[in-house]
């Protein structure tokens, strides 16, 4: 069965398309992540997703970096808890991207890696593609039965890029400040 797979990051690509394809579907990957800034941040993990389908051997498809529809998307909800209703929003328009262009070429299903990390919201985001074709979006917690650990060591043996914040501007301040708070208690 052929699918489309919404991918974050090149990290969590590899051990997700290992992991389908080992349970026999022809994967195709879509990289479309409008959130991800800045600018060379995004191209720093596109570059990675690259990688991965290069060495892994899976055709990937680069989405629209339209980040002006992202950021009026979640217009309101910008200092929003993580996990809360910013990345929400985040995760329906990226699946509802991955939806339309799961129809657009003909692929019999659709999901994404979002859910192998442990800091994503598998429920969330199983809902959101549920809501999309419940038929057509394979629900999935690629994080369990060692799914995360599985893609540190493919980063690991594939010199991969790790990004070490979820990928918007508003993660990213955040990680700042976790940061700074670090610094001021040593």
């Amino acid at each position: 069965m052929k699918i489309l797979l919404h991918i974050c990051c090149g990290v969590c690509a590899g051990a997700v398309v290992e992991r389908l394809m080992i349970a026999g579907y022809e994967v195709t990957g879509f990289f479309y992540n409008p959130n991800i800034h800045p600018v060379d941040e995004y191209q720093k993990r596109l570059e990675t997703a690259k990688k991965v389908a290069k060495d892994i051997g899976f055709d990937l498809i680069e989405g629209p970096y339209d980040r002006e529809n992202w950021f009026m998307a979640i217009k309101g909800k910008e200092y929003d808890r993580e996990g809360g209703a910013r990345c929400s929003i985040c995760f329906d328009i990226r699946l509802r991207k991955t939806y339309q262009m799961m129809k657009k070429n003909n692929f019999a299903a659709f999901t994404t890696t979002l859910t192998v990390s442990p800091h994503k919201d598998e429920v969330m985001i199983n809902d959101i593609g549920r809501e999309l074709d419940e038929a057509k979006f394979i629900v999935a917690d690629f994080k369990k039965k060692g799914g995360f650990q599985r893609a540190m060591e493919l980063a690991d043996e594939l010199d991969l890029y790790k990004q070490n914040y979820c990928g918007c501007i508003y993660s990213l301040e955040e990680k700042h400040k976790r940061d700074l708070k670090k610094e001021k208690a040593k």
